[in-house]
């Protein structure tokens, strides 16, 4: 591990993008520290204790702790996932977006330039609702003898002011993910969600040594928990490596007097195709009842519904779970594409042994993935709602709970191997070994 930790930094490529990463996801952390203008910080802070089991507190998950801090940086990510969520649904059903889809970079270009605008608006809407919740009665806590409001001078001005500030910082935060995907190392949205999650980390373990001190919680529970989280990474990262290979033969062809093909190979299903995806998706998909319900802070029925999309009620996880499957099944129809493949391969000369190529061979390849795919979305689904059993049987908070499954785990684990990945074939492509390399395989060092 030390010589490929010390081979990262002998290629100049590969050193000047990890750096350019690090330094942008410090910019993203100190984003998260600047409070919006107009709050009073310590009675926010008191105030969003009470939301800590909430779903304000699963949206703070994603923002890395901006949101209960009311910073510049909020709304995080989400505004950007959920507008690419849109985007995607719609190429499902429209013919507009299905041809820009087929336009290769042209219509990418056009459909990144479409998301953007999306951000905006989404990121514009939901911060007017958090405007409009930081002034609520309910944002408020008691500050010696009085109770104070989170915001002093409520009215218009605050609420333009926070729209405007949520919506650059969320815009900014786009662009810095997209920076880091261009210039840097790693898919940058991505990191930006796991640096955001990391970050709680440390009060979680200060957290769990107090609780051990006051003898709250014993040793062997927290032992017990540590096994336990072992044991669902190592499971996490087998279902995000696993993967079906089915076998590829290249038949052999002669031009002139050299004879090509005729090498066997084999296609990759991996069980989980969409990586993390799902699970973003999923989450944004269920952050806007709450988006909603902020608009109608007065209606007892809107009041009503949410209780059955609070973290805590059967129900929520009832629906993510399935979100999960569903949006699985979704990415990995959009990721990978039996028909292409087919082509390709009849173009190319090859054949999956016993199937004869064109449509057959994209029946035979789309029925692998389906039935590879469900085990994945299942597997997704169960680590996903994981936290909400380890709530209920062993009673502690979700911030703990998050880091034995469920959102963070996976995000977490999936973009470090991805991040991983990226880093090994900069690696391998200068002869050097890799982190992920197999035991058959060496490096060779110039």
């Amino acid at each position: 591990m030390k010589n490929q930790i010390q081979n990262i930094f002998k290629i100049p490529e590969l050193r000047k993008r990890i750096i350019y990463t690090i330094l942008v996801l410090v910019v993203v952390r100190l984003g998260s520290h600047v409070p919006v203008p107009g709050i009073d910080t310590k009675v926010l802070g008191a105030a969003m204790q009470n939301f800590a089991n909430t779903l304000f507190g699963l949206y703070d998950l994603f923002a890395g702790g901006a949101f209960k801090r009311a910073t510049i940086f909020a709304l995080g990510i989400m505004p950007y996932i959920s507008a690419s969520i849109i985007i995607q649904l719609l190429g499902a059903v429209i013919p507009y977006f299905q041809k820009l889809q087929r336009e290769g970079e042209e219509g990418r270009k056009k459909i990144t330039q479409l998301t953007r605008y999306g951000t905006i608006l989404i990121a514009a809407l939901q911060s007017f609702g958090i405007s409009q919740f930081l002034m609520s009665p309910q944002m408020s806590a008691r500050i010696g003898n009085q109770m104070m409001p989170v915001v002093p001078h409520p009215g218009f001005g605050f609420i333009l002011m926070t729209m405007l500030t949520l919506t650059t910082g969320t815009v900014f935060l786009m662009w810095l993910g997209e920076r880091i995907t261009e210039r840097g190392i790693g898919n940058g949205i991505s990191l930006v969600i796991m640096v955001g999650i990391m970050a709680r980390f440390p009060n979680v373990i200060v957290g769990e040594i107090s609780l051990i001190r006051e003898e709250v919680r014993g040793i062997f529970t927290e032992v017990i928990l540590i096994g336990l989280m072992f044991v669902i990474i190592g499971f996490v990262v087998l279902i995000t490596q696993g993967q079906r290979k089915i076998p590829v033969q290249y038949a052999k062809r002669v031009v002139g007097r050299k004879v090509y093909g005729g090498q066997a190979t084999h296609i990759p299903l991996r069980v989980n195709t969409s990586g993390v995806m799902p699970i973003i998706f999923a989450q944004a998909l269920m952050f806007i009842p709450n988006t909603i319900a902020t608009f109608f802070p007065n209606s007892d029925f809107i009041q009503a519904v949410m209780r059955y999309f609070s973290v805590d009620h059967p129900f929520y996880w009832g629906v993510f779970g399935l979100l999960i499957v569903f949006f699985t099944y979704f990415y990995t129809a959009i990721a990978f594409n039996p028909v292409e493949v087919a082509d390709n391969m009849k173009k190319s000369g090859g054949f999956i042994p016993g199937i004869r190529p064109g449509k057959k061979t994209a029946e035979f390849i789309d029925n692998i993935l389906t039935k590879v795919t469900l085990p994945g979305s299942f597997f997704l689904a169960f680590i996903a709602i994981f936290p909400y059993i380890l709530m209920k049987v062993m009673n502690i908070n979700y911030d703990l709970a998050s880091f034995f499954g469920g959102t963070s785990l996976l995000i977490i684990v999936g973009v470090a191997l991805d991040t991983l990945q990226q880093i090994e074939s900069h690696l391998l492509m200068r002869h050097y070994d890799g982190f992920l390399k197999s035991g058959k395989m060496k490096g060779r060092r110039r």
